[in-house]
């Protein structure tokens, strides 16, 4: 059993910046492959990046350059470091842990123009 809980979300002007993060309470396992997608209203949910449990990393090309994904394995959390925010990276923000079969509920971003 286990719950993912993103934070970090809010507004912020094109060309800023957030960080993103998702606390992963259960086993730690759980926390072993993990992933962040989003979904944009009247859009369909899209992968953003993941990170398996040897650390490699895979980005789509929409984020490549802009966007980090890293991890904390003492605390448990996953997080999205995203920058140079452009208005179409709008959406709310989940993560996912593919080693549970788990999401968050979501963390909502507003970029701006």
């Amino acid at each position: 059993q286990v719950q993912l809980v993103e934070s970090g979300g809010g507004s912020v002007q094109a060309a800023g910046s957030l960080r993103l993060s998702c606390a992963v309470f259960g086993h730690s396992v759980c926390s072993d492959d993990m992933s962040w997608h989003r979904q944009a209203p009247g859009k369909e949910r899209e992968f953003i990046s993941d990170i398996n449990y040897a650390g490699r990393k895979n980005y789509a090309d929409s984020v490549k350059g802009r966007f980090t994904i890293s991890r904390d394995n003492a605390k448990n959390t996953l997080y999205l470091q995203m920058n140079s925010l452009k208005p179409e990276d709008s959406a709310m923000y989940y993560c996912r842990s593919r080693s549970c079969g788990a999401w968050g509920q979501g963390t909502q971003v507003v970029v701006s123009s």
